[in-house]
């Protein structure tokens, strides 16, 4: 278990749209009809440069917006030319419509279940071959913005899953660092150990971003490796979703949602729960609303197949109707170097894409360790076309998990999600 020591600095807070359904970093917030109705085959980069590269992000808040800029106009003073951040109130919906009047920033933030969207209707600048070096990035982050066995664009940062734990409560408890659990059985052990009044042991969020982290433990997924298939339907899925309807129905852990809470890390830092499944991004939480609040984390106890979590990430995407394509590269080429990944986790909390960088900030930041570990065994969440509505209906049916019917669940959306996943094979 890594310990935390008090923050160095202060991280920020995520936005609330962003943290309780990363997958979304966030599935289901970031719909892929915001690609618009038509589609963008027929724009192209325009044959005369603007003469300014455009930068549009979702940012977390002022420290991330801060932290854009300077990297941007660091590499603008270098290379000549003149360069803008721009913060969206809402990404998907602006760039839908910088797309539909053939007028999009050159640079902006993707996540993977836009992706395969802006793939379809051409709206994207595939230029990783022609990245220095693609190989610096983790090969589970390149995988989720690879189509057509093409690297669509850099990764810019990630999270996984682990397991964060309330050192006060957990010490009150009488558990020391030899409790912190590796099983499923463990866990449920300690996290009744913990449940105490109307306080719980263990709290998430209703939704397959958090509960899908067991579906690896026990050796399932979502669909087969080459995402042509889906597997929802199968005895390791089952058996993960049996595991959380039995933690939910004991009472020793709880959704969020039924603590009258919006998402598992407002459980965990009001400590109505003593630990949650939350991604890199709480640390920004406890900082700023949470900060008397000793906490640490663990990975997530292995399951009957050992090891698993979910990974949730965004690319630097160009647009394909950029006239400075050129130019546009070689920002992102900056932005993902692993010095300047560094300085962006130091300033709000991400965790680096590029390996190297991932290493450094990890024996910088120890917390976070278990986060960083996480890439070497973690999923993605399916991010084919039409996918995002699929695990939006997921989500609403595991809200009605506790006393209800698994199979039929999983029977439900593995129906759903084939009929996508046909539906993208033949477009």
């Amino acid at each position: 278990m890594t310990r935390h020591p008090r923050p160095r600095r202060p991280l920020p807070r995520r936005r609330r749209s962003a943290v309780p359904s990363l997958a979304l970093l966030a599935a289901g917030a970031l719909g892929l009809s915001a690609c618009g109705g038509s589609g963008f085959d027929d724009t192209g980069a325009s044959e005369e440069s603007s003469g300014e590269i455009t930068v549009l992000i979702g940012s977390s808040g002022e420290a991330e917006t801060a932290a854009v800029e300077d990297a941007v106009a660091a590499w603008a003073d270098d290379a000549g030319v003149e360069a803008t951040v721009s913060v969206a109130s809402d990404l998907p919906q602006q760039l839908s419509q910088g797309f539909a009047s053939n007028n999009p920033p050159d640079v902006f933030y993707v996540s993977t279940d836009q992706l395969a969207g802006y793939v379809a209707n051409g709206a994207l600048y595939a230029y990783g071959d022609q990245l220095s070096d693609p190989g610096a990035f983790y090969p589970t982050l390149t995988e989720a913005f690879t189509v057509d066995d093409t690297l669509q664009c850099a990764p810019k940062d990630f999270s996984t899953l682990q397991l964060v734990i309330n050192q006060g409560l957990w010490e009150e408890a009488g558990l020391g660092e030899d409790d912190v659990p590796t099983t499923w059985e463990e866990l449920e052990s300690v996290a009744g150990e913990l449940t105490e009044g109307d306080r719980v042991g263990l709290a998430f969020s209703p939704e397959y971003a958090r509960v899908g982290a067991f579906f690896p433990q026990a050796g399932g997924a979502m669909t087969d490796e080459s995402g042509t298939e889906a597997t929802v339907d199968s005895e390791a899925n089952l058996e993960a979703l049996d595991y959380v309807q039995g933690l939910l129905d004991s009472g020793v852990a709880a959704y969020s949602s039924d603590l009258g809470v919006g998402w598992g890390g407002e459980a965990f830092g009001t400590e109505r729960a003593a630990m949650t499944i939350e991604g890199s991004w709480i640390g920004g939480a406890m900082a700023n609303d949470y900060p008397d609040v000793d906490w640490s984390v663990a990975p997530l106890p292995e399951g009957p197949a050992g090891p698993g979590t979910l990974a949730f990430t965004n690319c630097w995407g160009i647009a394909a109707a950029s006239p400075d394509q050129e130019q546009a590269v070689d920002l992102v080429e900056h932005l993902t170097a692993a010095d300047q990944q560094v300085a962006f986790a130091e300033a709000f909390g991400v965790i680096p894409s590029n390996e190297e960088a991932a290493a450094t900030y990890q024996e910088q930041e120890p917390t976070y360790a278990p986060f960083v570990e996480g890439a070497d065994y973690a999923q993605n969440p399916p991010s084919q076309q039409g996918a995002s509505d699929v695990i939006a209906d997921f989500n609403a049916q595991l809200e009605a998990l506790r006393g209800g019917d698994p199979a039929g669940i999983l029977a439900s959306v593995q129906t759903e999600l084939q009929a996508v996943l046909e539906s993208d094979q033949s477009s």
